[in-house]
């Protein structure tokens, strides 16, 4: 799991306080530690971030894959993790005379899709991406709300390819993860390149080209990065990258790895030009790392006011008083229609109380409609955080959404 780089957080933006003000997730004690429950405003912008994850994957050339969570001892044994991860891993289901466990990870999964049949040099690079839910054993001590928990969904790629793709493979992957990091607001981003570990497999002219194809990668974007010497896996080196929160405070997110170890294990191979077996290079690719993660630190970054396209409800629409329903329900519908996410407020409240009810919520924007406003056919609009409202038509204020 992603360890937090940088601690201490204003209470107001904690994410554990947020997310009960604001109804995003709980943890309750019928449930266990560290395995979360997404009420309906959560899941929400889950849904959100993930539709957008995996239209950005399909237009970048990555096939959608899905996983189960539980699998053989022997897959597990094949993949390592048996020897060297047991102690993060939950004890195992004992099913027809065989043991299961619940993943640790997706990587296995995603070897088994590729030895599934035989592949030919032409089918490659072959990309898959799995928004997979995986379960590790973390101490209940080291539980951390969202940002540290025992279930959670990984954004996994693995990308399959030669040789002579790998650089281009990683320039691509490193542009990926910069344009969709941005894309949420995340504009200071920083590389770190972790070479090999004085323990590890693969061979030495391996490494050196993949740590010079990643650092080629980097520079060729025009970013700086910083070297961890020693620092990789055993299996293979990485670029981690980190973000700026709003409060200064550095988060790693993204990886970009190579994997020397599991396509030897699992015997991985395609066939080339030449006719002979030739094992691939895999790429590991995570973008949200963890999606329970990502949106702790999303959730920090903005305050629990997310940006208007994330935002679970974008506008409230709230009549001054009982006469004004019917116009304020039209309201709700046209802009339902327009593809926003609404409500409508028409409880016997005050207007003041309902209006601090909403800016409580974060609600981007309150859309007041009393005497005036029908009589004008207009629309009173006050977004999040502002005590000024602006009058105008409803389809002109529309147009100016994004």
């Amino acid at each position: 799991m992603f360890q937090q780089e940088s601690q201490g957080v204003e209470p107001e933006r904690d994410h554990r306080r947020l997310g009960r003000e604001l109804e995003l997730f709980s943890f309750e004690d019928a449930v266990g530690p560290g395995l979360a429950l997404w009420h309906p405003k959560g899941a929400l912008v889950r849904h959100l971030l993930e539709d957008y994850w995996r239209k950005e994957q399909i237009a970048r050339g990555y096939h959608l894959v899905y996983s189960p969570h539980v699998g053989r001892s022997v897959l597990w044994e094949t993949s390592g993790h048996l020897d060297f991860y047991r102690e993060s891993m939950f004890p195992p289901i004992e099913a027809d005379d065989q043991s299961y466990f619940v993943k640790p990870m997706n990587c296995p999964f995603h070897m088994q899709i590729f030895a599934s049949r035989p592949r030919s040099y032409r089918e490659l690079p072959l990309r898959f991406a799995e928004l997979g839910t995986v379960y590790r054993y973390e101490r209940s001590g080291v539980l951390t709300g969202l940002l540290r928990v025992r279930g959670f969904t990984q954004d996994d790629a693995h990308i399959f390819c030669r040789g002579d793709d790998l650089e281009a493979e990683i320039a691509a992957a490193v542009r990926f993860v910069s344009e969709f990091l941005v894309r949420f607001g995340f504009h200071s981003l920083s590389f770190s390149l972790s070479t090999r570990p004085s323990k590890s497999v693969g061979d030495a002219a391996e490494w050196e080209a993949a740590e010079a194809a990643l650092a080629r990668a980097v520079a060729n974007a025009g970013l700086a990065h910083e070297v961890d010497a020693g620092g990789g896996a055993f299996y293979g080196p990485k670029l981690d990258v980190h973000v700026e929160d709003s409060l200064g405070r550095k988060w790693q997110l993204s990886t970009v790895q190579l994997d020397f170890n599991l396509p030897r294990r699992f015997g991985l191979a395609y066939v080339g030009p030449d006719g002979a077996a030739h094992r691939p290079f895999v790429l590991h690719r995570a973008i949200f790392g963890s999606l329970e993660r990502f949106f702790a630190i999303l959730v920090e970054h903005y305050g629990g006011a997310f940006p208007f396209w994330l935002a679970p409800v974008q506008a409230r629409v709230l009549p001054v008083a009982e006469r004004h329903h019917d116009k304020a329900r039209e309201a709700v519908s046209r802009l339902q229609d327009a593809g926003l996410r609404v409500e409508l407020d028409s409880r016997g409240e005050p207007l003041s109380a309902r209006v601090r009810d909403s800016e409580l919520e974060k609600v981007p924007f309150l859309v007041v409609i009393g005497d005036r406003e029908i009589g004008e056919d207009t629309i009173s609009v006050r977004a999040h955080g502002s005590s000024e409202s602006r009058k105008l038509r409803l389809s002109d204020w529309v147009a100016t959404l994004d």
